[in-house]
């Protein structure tokens, strides 16, 4: 037995020996131009494959993917951050990505090969040597499943479709005066604004039949707005989708965009009928009175009529948006910005009761003006 264990050690260390003195003399070719050896291609697949599938099995179960909101967001980001590699229904891959090896898939016809963890894994995760990069904001765990909820419907989707989704409202239209005059910005404000209305609509209220996608921005705080967009430019705001969106613009396209968006009075959606009293009762307790009980202020503190303009204004927000914001918080996942901190620790105690409440106190209520103009109709 001594001595096949002491073969087997010399067969495995002639080997590695064998393998280093191969890796250094540099014969084995690593150019992209050409293509693994088949076993070697073989191998790599396999281990992606086999590492991807264990890790995979460790995610925690997905939310409702069925959830056009969520979809609707992981199309917007795939458009800027998967297609010029991955391609799309419209348009084929970029040929540069082409000529990367390995060769990046064409997910409108591979999507499905993965199930809905493992799309989530390798969206957050990335894949080392392979050119995938990890979710740019790690602290995000929960955007990446809108990428996945929307790669699950990939395979088979019309241009039409696509287009839609990811593009939303390419045009401005309706009721020009509740635009401010795009001809007045200028040429680099209006384009960076022509790539924001593909999620925000131009008026700021949402593109499309997804509204409740993204935050509604008609009407916000200028200053709110443009402090939010810096900090998501210089990283202090964490957000996947928002960050590459806002890096490398300069303060003045970010003070035109908010200033535009500032500017805006998109009316509000009709509230719902089936709103429960109960709730209601408890958010509008909270929002003026917090919960002494449980040390929560009361919102109206920071977010009432008198606000402060460092503040965004609440009312008429979507509901699952104001949700969705205030358990990030709660996780410390939203940054590190003095908002931030302050946000940590007033919702630190928040029951997911008072969550709700609260999400659809402010989402069914209208800033003073609004109301009493609603009033006189």
């Amino acid at each position: 037995m001594r001595r096949v264990l002491t073969i087997i050690g010399l067969v495995l260390g002639a080997q590695a020996v064998g393998g280093f003195l191969f890796a250094w003399s540099g014969l084995y070719s690593i150019a992209a131009s050409k293509e693994h050896w088949p076993p070697v291609h073989w191998f790599f697949s396999m281990a992606m494959r086999s590492s991807i599938e264990t890790h995979a099995a460790f995610v925690s179960d997905p939310p409702d993917l069925d959830d056009p909101a969520l979809i609707r967001r992981g199309a917007g980001h795939y458009e800027d951050g998967c297609a010029p590699c991955h391609g799309a229904p419209d348009v084929g891959r970029n040929p540069i990505s082409r000529h990367m090896l390995p060769t990046p898939p064409f997910l409108p016809g591979h999507a499905g090969d993965w199930t809905d963890k493992q799309l989530y894994w390798i969206t957050y995760n990335g894949i080392k040597y392979a050119g995938m990069p990890a979710w740019p904001a790690q602290a995000r765990d929960d955007e990446p499943w809108a990428v996945a909820a929307f790669l699950r419907r990939l395979d088979g989707m019309s241009a039409e479709e696509y287009r839609r989704l990811a593009f939303g409202e390419t045009q401005p239209d309706g009721d020009r005066s509740a635009l401010s005059d795009l001809a007045m910005l200028d040429g680099s404000t209006r384009e960076v604004l022509d790539n924001c209305a593909r999620c925000h609509g131009y008026d700021g209220a949402g593109a499309g039949d997804s509204a409740a996608a993204f935050p509604r921005l008609s009407g916000q705080n200028a200053e709110y707005l443009f402090h939010a967009l810096k900090a998501y430019a210089e990283g202090g705001r964490h957000s996947g989708i928002m960050q590459p969106v806002a890096a490398g613009l300069d303060e003045s396209i970010l003070r035109g965009l908010a200033d535009h968006y500032a500017e805006q009075t998109a009316p509000y959606p009709p509230p719902p009928a089936d709103a429960d009293p109960a709730l209601l009762e408890l958010g509008a307790r909270l929002a003026e009175s917090g919960d002494r009980a449980t040390g929560v202020p009361a919102c109206s503190g920071c977010h009432g009529e008198d606000r402060d303009p460092r503040y965004p204004h609440l009312d008429g927000q979507h509901a699952s948006y104001i949700a969705d914001q205030l358990r990030l918080w709660q996780k410390d996942a939203h940054g590190d910005t003095p908002l931030s901190r302050i946000m940590a620790a007033a919702v630190r105690n928040l029951t997911e009761e008072q969550i709700r409440a609260l999400s659809l106190h402010y989402a069914l209520s209208r800033p003073r003006e609004t109301a009493d103009a609603e009033g006189e109709r």
